[in-house]
Formats: C-alpha cells, sequence, structure tokens
C-alpha cells in the first residue's frame, strides 16, 4: 500500500523549500522504491527552486544519491530488495535508435517512473530529474537504479549520481582527455573539480583551473590542477595560452553554463581543440560566435550529456577506483546535513561555501 514519507518540495518560483508529506505509491512494472540514505544538494536541484528548468511546480527536489531498495514491480530483474544502489537520471531504453547504433549514453528515450507521487492532497509531484530524492523513499524507474559496493559510504557513493559523474565524464568520456594532454577547467565548483580529477586520471599533463573565487583555485590545486586563473583579475584566455606555449589547451571544459565563460572556453582552445559545455545553462542564454571562427578553428564543439556515462559501467568502475586510493570521492563532501537544512545550503551555495552539501537520513 502507498507509504507517507517526508520531503523537501520546492512550490513555486523561488519561494522557500519546506518539508512535506509524501505520498509513494506501491512499484508498478519496471518500478521501484528506494529508501535514501543520503542526497547531496547540487546546483541543478537550485536551478528547480528558481524556475529555471521548466515551471511544473511544484517540485520533490533531491536527485544525487544513494540508497537501498526496498520493493520492485512486475519485470524488474536488474535489482532486488537489499540492493545498495546509485540513482541515476539516464536510465537508458535499450531500444531507441542511439542504443540500438551501440551508444546508449546518448539514449534519446530514458526511462522514468510511470506513477507519479503526490502531496496528501492529491497534488501530483515533478521529481527533480525523475528522481526526487530529497526524501525518505522515492519511487523511480528500476532502470534508474545502479548497483555497486556498499563498502562504500551513501554520502559519497551518492555524488556519482550526479556532479562528480559528469565532471569526470566530461573529461574522460565526452573530451576524450588523453595522456600528455593539457587541460582547462572554466568553473571549479564540485562539477569543474571533478572534471580536474577525471583529466588527472587520464593522465593530462597540465590542467588549469579557472575561477573567479579563490577559495575555489585553492581546492582545485587540492583535487589535481597544476596551474590556476583568477579570471577577476587575469584575462583566461590570454592566460590559458601563455601556460600551454601560446597555442591554446588541447581539451577546454566550461563547467559554469554561462555565454561569457562559453566564449572564454572557445578562444582558449588550441586549433582542432575541444570544447566540452557541461555546465548547464537558463532558457532565456544566447551565444554569438563569428561562423568564420567555428569554422577556422576547427576542432570539436561538444555537449556533456551527464558525462555521456553508462552508469551500469561507470558508476562501479568509479567506486573501485575510489576503494583503491586512485581518485578520493570523499574529498567533494563539504558537510554533511539533515533534510529541514536544504534552503540553508542553498544559501551556502549561492555563496560559494560549499563543494557540496549532502543531505543525511
Amino acid at each position: 500500500m502507498p507509504q507517507h514519507v517526508r520531503g523537501v518540495i520546492a512550490p513555486g518560483r523561488d519561494e522557500p523549500v519546506r518539508i512535506e508529506t509524501i505520498v509513494v505509491p506501491d512499484p508498478g512494472p519496471g518500478e521501484a522504491v528506494v529508501r535514501i540514505q543520503a542526497c547531496g544538494v547540487c546546483h541543478t536541484d537550485l536551478h528547480y527552486k528558481q524556475g529555471g528548468i521548466n515551471d511544473d511546480f511544484p517540485f520533490l527536489l533531491g536527485h544525487e544519491a544513494a540508497g537501498t531498495v526496498e520493493s520492485v514491480g512486475e519485470g524488474v530483474t536488474d535489482v532486488a530488495p537489499g540492493d545498495y544502489v546509485i540513482l541515476n537520471w539516464r536510465a537508458v531504453c535499450g531500444q531507441c535508435r542511439a542504443c540500438r547504433r551501440g551508444r546508449p549514453w546518448y539514449c534519446f528515450a530514458t526511462h522514468n517512473a510511470e506513477q507519479r507521487m503526490t502531496l496528501l492532497d492529491g497534488t501530483e509531484l515533478s521529481p527533480a530529474l525523475g528522481i526526487g530524492a530529497f526524501a525518505e523513499k522515492t519511487l523511480v524507474a528500476a532502470g534508474q537504479c545502479t548497483k555497486v559496493d556498499p563498502a562504500v559510504a551513501p554520502e559519497i557513493a551518492g555524488l556519482l549520481g550526479c556532479g562528480v559523474m559528469a565532471g569526470i565524464g566530461a573529461a574522460i568520456n565526452t573530451g576524450n582527455v588523453s595522456r600528455g594532454d593539457t587541460v582547462a577547467v572554466i568553473g571549479c565548483g564540485g562539477v569543474g573539480d571533478a572534471a580536474i580529477v577525471g583529466s588527472r586520471l587520464a593522465g593530462a599533463s597540465k590542467i588549469i583551473a579557472v575561477d573567479v573565487d579563490e577559495r575555489k583555485l585553492v581546492k582545485a590545486k587540492e583535487m589535481g590542477a597544476t596551474d590556476t586563473v583568477d579570471s577577476r583579475a587575469t584575462d583566461p584566455v590570454e592566460a590559458i595560452r601563455e601556460l600551454t606555449g601560446g597555442f591554446g589547451a588541447d581539451v577546454v571544459i566550461e563547467a559554469v553554463g554561462r555565454p561569457e565563460t562559453y566564449q572564454q572556453a572557445f578562444y582558449a582552445r588550441d586549433l582542432a581543440g575541444t570544447v566540452v559545455l557541461v555546465g548547464v545553462p537558463t532558457p532565456e542564454m544566447r551565444l554569438e560566435l563569428p561562423l568564420l571562427d567555428v569554422f577556422g578553428r576547427g576542432g570539436s564543439l561538444k555537449s556533456s550529456w551527464y558525462g555521456d556515462c553508462l552508469p551500469s559501467r561507470d558508476f562501479p568502475m568509479l567506486i573501485d577506483l575510489h576503494r583503491q586510493g586512485r581518485i578520493d570521492l570523499g574529498a567533494f563532501v563539504t558537510e554533511t546535513i539533515a533534510l529541514d537544512e536544504v534552503e540553508k545550503a542553498f544559501a551556502r551555495m549561492h555563496e560559494g561555501d560549499v563543494l557540496r552539501s549532502v543531505v543525511v537520513l
């Protein structure tokens, strides 16, 4: 029978979030109910709260989560009750044209739960990225559950559900960073720092971190950046060129999602280099570039969808790398908080005080 749990909703554009009682239905065919153990406070949740994604309020926020499968619906075979899982927001369908061509990380028909969670009065909720994990339990498509080693704490494992995977994947999967490459990362929040970690893991020879916040540049060095650029005081394009022999970086990863920083990324890359956009823009933003420059500079301009990851492949691999000590996922966790502290966490995020706040339930 349906369960009543506590969850954090965004009731309307720019309104403070609040805790409400959420009605979670029994899982239907292809669905699973997951007991949430931890969920990161991601900038995308703030975008939802601000109305920057769409206007389908009220939202059940939270999506960067780990927990335990409690029950599954008919036809579910990949996970079972008791499995420790990371939730993902791109559950591949296996049938669309991308999946059939052997590129499931581009899946054009990803799965979400068919049923809707509601408030007590029957108001339907829109779960953030199809997950809604700022809640004691949530309903998802079973394909959104990726089973991983339970030896890694949920406040660490859950970060692979969005930001850390997006950044590492932007470097390794989308940017194809390889041994000896020079890389610049513009924007050193959680995703940008993860791109630095991914670039280091791939063997980049120089990793240049760019930000306007000195605190973030210090953290970027700790994460593996070889050089830093304070773009308040220095033209980042010129600085990146100077640090790369006058050429520009082989790969520039834009982790802000703004037209002006994208333009910086475009001109800071070497000829035939690659720009990767992993920062999330808002609907009203527009980009202008001289088409002759797009042609003349060559190379690739790419968007990174969730780090172009395949959760079933990449989540277990990154968990193993963490357990081997080759990457430190715990370094992304600034603080752990309670469910009723999400609004304060958004404020700290806005001020640049945290890399990641993580709700622990």
